[in-house]
């Protein structure tokens, strides 16, 4: 099977204060240690098929996902050597190269990917998030809109365009698509936390801190959703438990500057005085 390994990534984009928080198209973690393991035997099924592109895409991936990008792209680009229009891999290629900073070589790999199959979703999936991250809004909606019509029960394409609408303040329909994203894969943290984003945004705090507490249910050590949390409870008034979270969020990140800004209003400037 030809499957783009390599995850699209879904991540909070703290839009309501503080600047924003990216974590785009990211590879998909090896947390346990797999990923090695099976570079050893994907490389034993090249060594008997070496004319077929899948087996590099899948190796590829496995590299990526221990962080060896270099590996990673000569696999992927081997995969269209082989095959000039296999599309995974030219996706993989790029969502590599976003890790290595190289956008423009990585906005013409999604632009081939979509070329050489344009019912291919996870290609416009990658291309959006990168549009996203570069301020194209009408571009990035465009392919979010394709994308959620090739693959209706996509996580991924909801969760993306809920960040995209939450990006230029239009909260309402962040909702829905967290919604969304949220029926369709309820044990990921992140469209909890980017929905809390927005039902602060939108005054609705019994429902953010609820959606945190779910997002923390899943990662406590997720310093955004601590601050974020803070946030809806000092404007709900409890200034205690918001001072607490606010705390909790330094503990994991003491750069955060929500849980900073938060913490000093707080403490009558006292945290920022002494937080450098």
């Amino acid at each position: 099977m030809s499957l783009t390994l390599v995850a699209l990534g879904l991540a909070a984009c703290s839009t309501t204060g503080g600047g924003p928080t990216q974590r785009i198209a990211v590879v998909e973690e090896d947390t346990q240690g797999t990923s090695t393991v099976n570079i050893s035997s994907l490389s034993d099924v090249i060594q008997r098929n070496p004319n077929d592109p899948s087996a590099y895409n899948t190796r590829g991936a496995a590299y990526a996902r221990v962080g060896n990008y270099s590996s990673a792209m000569s696999d992927f680009s081997k995969a269209v050597q082989l095959d000039p229009n296999y599309a995974p891999a030219y996706t993989n290629r790029a969502l590599a190269l976003r890790q290595t900073n190289r956008n423009d070589q990585a906005l013409a790999d999604f632009t081939r990917a979509i070329q050489a199959d344009p019912n291919y979703g996870p290609a416009y999936i990658g291309r959006a998030n990168l549009y996203r991250a570069q301020n194209q809004y009408q571009e990035a909606l465009s392919d979010l809109n394709m994308a959620t019509r090739l693959l209706p029960e996509s996580a991924e394409a909801l969760h993306s365009r809920g960040l995209l609408y939450q990006r230029q303040g239009m909260h309402p329909q962040a909702i829905l698509d967290f919604d969304a994203t949220i029926d369709r894969n309820p044990f990921v943290g992140a469209p909890y936390a980017a929905r809390g984003q927005s039902f602060v945004a939108t005054n609705q705090y019994d429902k953010a801190i609820e959606d945190f507490n779910a997002a923390l249910n899943v990662n406590n050590k997720d310093a955004d959703s601590w601050a974020w949390r803070g946030v809806a409870l000092e404007r709900k008034g409890d200034r205690s438990q918001a001072l607490e979270s606010y705390q909790r969020a330094l503990a994991l990140d003491n750069s955060n500057s929500v849980a900073r800004q938060g913490s000093s209003r707080l403490q009558g400037g006292v945290a920022g005085l002494f937080r450098s």
